[in-house]
């Protein structure tokens, strides 16, 4: 006998519940409105047979943990819908303070060091319709998401990806340099949500300290920002003291450190000298 729909979401939250979803009720009714393709699914309507195993399918997916926006294909950041796969990491709602912390300072041309889904690079092009960015990963699957995420928005004219470590294969200077770079360190990685396993690994974790890509974008900032340009990255709530003076050892200036909306240190933002030494 099929169930109603209001049923099938009951069932859902409580299995998603008992496996350590915290958010199962919320869960139950996204999943549910994939599966019937309606953004707010009637409980009282009755489900088929078919969308009861789809639904049933997504449920034990989210259930082994693996992300909603991996089951949804897609992840609210900012003013945008962006498309994510296991090739990008998650756009996190900690990760728009870097967004608003950017656009709070002029830019023209900037590039964004480790792009992923293009959540932070797509986001201030969409805002700033005259100016132009560069996306640069390590990962070609990523930089094809980003890419796709670029058409989405309609900013693909104004950006270009390329596949580099870092600086390696970028050229030219910017107004503003953005990064999320990987922050996590090797000790910390056992202690992660499940949800994270099926995140890229390279994108979470140095494998060390968790401060070696900041030294590497501190190292070649200088080479690459205008005069006076913007250096802004995301942080480790517990990383503030030892990224701002690896900025500073760096020769930056201006180092500052900002908070999220939970107040947690979440960025530190530098320039560089408002001339260019000889």
């Amino acid at each position: 006998m099929s169930r109603t729909v209001g049923a099938a979401m009951k069932d859902a939250a409580e299995a998603l519940s008992r496996a350590g979803v915290e958010s199962a009720a919320k869960d139950a009714r996204l999943l549910m409105a994939r599966t019937l393709g309606r953004s707010i699914p009637d409980p009282t309507d009755q489900l088929n047979e078919a969308d009861e195993q789809l639904f049933a399918d997504l449920v034990d997916r989210r259930i082994a943990r693996e992300p909603l926006s991996h089951i949804l294909g897609q992840r609210a950041f900012f003013k945008h819908e962006f498309h994510v796969s296991k090739d990008v990491l998650d756009p996190r709602p900690e990760t728009e303070a870097l967004v608003v912390e950017a656009l709070s300072h002029p830019f023209e041309t900037v590039v964004d060091l480790g792009v992923g889904s293009g959540a932070i690079l797509l986001s201030l092009l969409a805002e700033r319709p005259t100016a132009r960015g560069l996306g640069t990963d390590k990962s070609q699957a990523a930089l094809a998401v980003a890419q796709q995420n670029a058409q989405r928005l309609g900013v693909a004219e104004r950006c270009e990806f390329k596949c580099s470590d870092w600086f390696e294969d970028v050229d030219g200077r910017f107004d503003l340099i953005v990064s999320n770079p990987p922050y996590i360190a090797a000790d910390e990685m056992p202690a992660l949500a499940p949800e994270l396993s099926y995140e890229p690994e390279m994108a979470l974790t140095d494998h060390a300290d968790g401060l070696s890509a900041y030294r590497a974008i501190a190292a070649g900032a200088l080479g690459h920002l205008t005069p006076g340009g913007a250096l802004m990255v995301e942080i480790g709530p517990t990383q503030a003291a030892d990224v701002r003076a690896i900025f500073q050892a760096a020769g930056l200036e201006n180092v500052v450190v900002r908070p999220d909306l939970d107040g947690r240190d979440r960025v530190v933002s530098a320039r560089a000298p408002a001339t260019k030494p000889f």
